[in-house]
């Protein structure tokens, strides 16, 4: 474990296991939780011999709770700067719902060399929001919704939240985890409520379309098609139309927070993919 500082004082904390002579694998958390919400990935590729790689966003578990840069160009400035620091080359990106558009952010901007693939996971991208050219996003009413959730009462949100459509288990016969739902109310609660707020905004408004199409090394774009958080129809098949190399793997039936419910079926596919 460590700490990057960024150009505007911002500590960001990372863990980084494995050999440092092993390929990297980088992931990227989503709204509002942290590097901990990858710890089943990260054990699975560590077992595999690749050097693996979290980092906590700005605002979010143990990196700084900072008053501004709450949006994407800051938090993929932010990964530049995690990458700079370890000098990390040939590294597969991997974020997951705000993290997959974290990862289009990034990935389309770095260096030469730093990155081979990259996978989006219930991936926010292209954009959520529901705009003239993007007629089936969702309105602004949702987010706005959770704005005011957000403030009202912001831990009783952090379990609303879990319990219900994030991993599906609001569905019939869903096999209910109180373990993962307390492990998702304890990320959040230990980030900061000012950039849980901003985040929003970044990742339901943020349009990734240009860079999705400025993404040249290949990418997987894999989602739930019962997402009730990013619904697939909107997110996935799109990005896949912008992408120069993009693969879609759609899972049947399967929720937006299908890498904790179903380790077993998405780990085996990211490792297969990173192999390739």
């Amino acid at each position: 474990m460590g700490t990057v500082t960024t150009n505007d004082g911002t500590s960001i904390f990372y863990k980084d296991w494995g050999p440092r002579d092993a390929q990297p694998i980088v992931f990227h958390h989503g709204w509002p939780l942290s590097a901990d919400d990858w710890d089943g990935q990260m054990m699975f590729f560590l077992n595999e011999g690749y050097r693996v790689i979290a980092h906590d966003r700005r605002g979010h578990g143990r990196s700084s709770q900072s008053p501004t840069g709450h949006e994407m160009d800051t938090y993929a400035a932010d990964v530049a700067a995690l990458t700079d620091a370890l000098d990390l080359r040939g590294a597969v990106h991997i974020g997951h719902s705000t993290g997959g558009g974290e990862v289009a952010r990034y990935v389309a901007r770095a260096e030469p060399g730093r990155v081979a693939k990259a996978v989006l996971v219930g991936a926010v991208p292209p954009i959520m929001l529901r705009t003239p050219d993007n007629p089936g996003g969702l309105p602004m009413e949702v987010f706005d919704g959770f704005r005011a959730a957000l403030v009202a009462n912001r831990a009783q949100f952090y379990l609303d939240v879990p319990s219900g459509p994030f991993y599906g288990f609001n569905r019939p016969g869903a096999h209910v985890s109180q373990g993962v739902i307390d492990n998702w109310w304890r990320q959040g609660m230990q980030g900061a409520a000012n950039a849980h707020y901003e985040c929003i905004k970044a990742f339901s408004e943020t349009d990734f379309t240009e860079d999705l199409r400025r993404i040249e090394v290949p990418v997987l774009v894999a989602h739930g098609t019962d997402d009730q958080i990013v619904p697939y129809d909107d997110s996935a098949p799109l990005s896949v139309e912008l992408l120069q190399n993009g693969r879609l793997k759609s899972y049947e039936g399967l929720p937006h927070g299908m890498l904790t419910t179903h380790p077993d079926v998405l780990n085996p596919d990211l490792l297969a993919f990173v192999k390739e």
